[in-house]
């Protein structure tokens, strides 16, 4: 029987547009890439949001409340620094790191109630404002400052920056539920063991994208 063969199989891949002129696939395209060549070092990123994903099935609705400022935010911020740190190969530095990690605390407290409204609000906040922490890793910035590059750079082109973190989004919601049906058909797995796999193998996708995202508003400010 003969091999299916299809038109432009085992040609060379095209080149890969530069940042400046990157779509919203190719970034999603590149921040999986980016998660295949780290997965070792990318898994860990996931594990905040599994630990926030099984606290919130066991929280109340005023706890969460108290929650989201505190906890949800710590977490949240942890995560995106130490993918800010693979994706852009940023020399660590104790004292900048707490500093990003903080400042991405304060981005990530209006998030956890702005999901509760509807996710899109959420979406425009961290395409406003997100950029900043790795603006101040990467650009040695002061508080103040980053959070004013974070905003610059949302302004160079704002329908990337919201369509790329749209589209992660998308994404990684969508295949954390098939995996989350899949853990539990397949595997009879629990619903917290469930949504915690999903997270720590899914969850590092999107903020892996959101750093790379960086690259690619600073390419079009430039």
């Amino acid at each position: 029987m003969s091999r299916l063969s299809y038109p432009g199989a085992g040609e060379p891949r095209p080149a890969a547009l530069p940042p400046r002129e990157r779509t919203v696939g190719q970034l999603v395209a590149e921040s999986i890439r980016i998660y295949g060549d780290n997965f070792s070092r990318a898994i860990a990123i996931g594990v905040p949001p599994a630990v926030l994903s099984v606290v919130t099935q066991h929280t109340s609705r005023r706890l969460g409340f108290v929650l989201g400022p505190t906890l949800y935010g710590a977490l949240l911020s942890a995560s995106f620094v130490a993918a800010c740190v693979l994706v852009l190969d940023v020399r660590v530095v104790r004292r900048r790191l707490l500093e990003a990690w903080l400042l991405g605390w304060l981005v990530f407290i209006p998030v956890t109630f702005l999901v509760l409204l509807y996710v899109l609000p959420a979406l425009v906040w961290l395409a406003a404002v997100g950029l900043s922490v790795p603006a101040l890793l990467v650009e040695e910035r002061s508080l103040r400052n980053a959070v004013a590059r974070g905003w610059q750079l949302a302004r160079a082109d704002f329908v990337h920056a919201l369509g790329g973190l749209a589209t992660l989004a998308i994404v990684v919601f969508l295949t954390q539920i098939v995996l989350v049906f899949t853990l539990r058909g397949a595997g009879g797995a629990a619903v917290d063991t469930a949504l915690s796999l999903a997270n720590i193998v899914i969850s590092p996708l999107l903020y892996l994208g959101t750093a790379l995202l960086y690259v690619d508003q600073a390419a079009r400010v430039e």
